[in-house]
């Protein structure tokens, strides 16, 4: 089934230049968006895209990184 959809001239610019940058389209981005919203989203498939986002996204920590309750915490062996 095909639909029609308005939006902002920029807002469809920015869509497709994110859909391009993650190697997808701008119509697969809102496909999975309606299933994200309406509970068709796999929990495996939400959390895949997880682990992609963490892992390619800015800010991302060091591989060798690991939490710590003391450092989560500011905690200081006195």
């Amino acid at each position: 089934m095909n639909i029609t959809l308005s939006a902002n001239e920029e807002l469809i610019k920015k869509g497709r230049e994110y859909a391009r940058a993650h190697n997808t389209s701008l119509n697969q981005l809102v496909r999975d968006y309606l299933l994200r919203l309406t509970g068709g989203c796999e929990a495996e498939k939400a959390a895949d895209e997880f682990v992609h986002l963490a892992s390619t996204m800015p800010g991302q920590s060091d591989s060798s990184f690991k939490f710590s309750r003391d450092a989560i915490y500011d905690r200081h062996a006195d």
